[in-house]
């Protein structure tokens, strides 16, 4: 009965029998495939096959994990780690929030994640741990560690919350002082999956604003090094496998 209740809601991402390809399913890698066409989304004309890719995981979920946050123009938003998926907020912020400010925090100065992040508009960027010219109103994580959430907490304005855009952490969340981390209702929240309603909302909006992915395209035999190169921040935007 839980698990009808929040696919009748719409919540089917919460349901315990969600099954995501490549994570609780094969046939990711796979040149056709079967699916339910409730789960099948039509793909914008001005897309090709890779500019999609990274639409359809990394974007949808970044477009969910923004609307998480409860945005409004003029506030302030924090993206920790600047990937696949951080690069396309903030193209989705620069055109639905147009007098918000976006401040980056990556690993290292001057590294890809942080050239793209001023390229594409970001107010301000730096590595995690610095403080950025004022308080953030709201914040997204995307990284794999666990240090950005103590951090993002402690410049997180009063009433703001952090959104958690990742399936696992590789190291622990830091213990958090209660008073200088959490107090004065500051929330966290995790994004588990997406929805249909996130593709069916994203994908116009994609083609409206439009979003330019920035692409780094690795044949599937180099699947692993594309795997390297990411936990490195060695390239810009999203890896796309290519199968042709």
């Amino acid at each position: 009965m839980e698990n009808a209740a929040f696919v009748r809601e719409g919540n089917e991402n919460l349901c315990d029998q969600f099954k995501g390809t490549g994570c609780d399913a094969d046939g990711g890698y796979a040149e056709y495939m079967v699916v339910s066409e409730k789960f099948a989304y039509p793909i914008p004309e001005r897309f090709s096959d890779l500019e999609a890719a990274p639409l359809l995981c990394a974007g949808a979920i970044g477009h969910r994990a923004l609307r998480l946050t409860g945005i409004k123009d003029g506030k302030s938003l924090g993206l920790f780690g600047f990937g696949a998926s951080a690069h396309i907020v903030i193209q989705i912020v620069k055109h639905r929030y147009p007098n918000s400010r976006v401040f980056v925090f990556t690993r290292r100065k001057e590294d890809a994640p942080s050239r793209l992040a001023k390229d594409m508009g970001a107010d301000w960027v730096g590595i995690t741990g610095e403080a950025p010219p004022e308080k953030i109103d709201c914040a997204i994580d995307t990284t794999p560690v666990g240090m950005p959430i103590k951090e993002a907490l402690k410049i997180l304005e009063k009433g703001g919350r952090l959104v958690i855009n990742a399936i696992r952490k590789e190291t622990p969340i830091p213990e958090l002082d209660y008073a200088e981390h959490l107090w004065h209702e500051k929330e966290i929240k995790s994004v588990a999956n997406i929805t249909r309603r996130d593709v069916q909302e994203f994908l116009p909006l994609a083609a409206e604003i439009p979003i330019t992915p920035e692409i780094k395209e690795f044949k599937l035999e180099e699947a692993n090094q594309a795997l390297i190169s990411l936990k490195h921040g060695e390239y810009r935007g999203a890896g796309v496998l290519s199968l042709v």
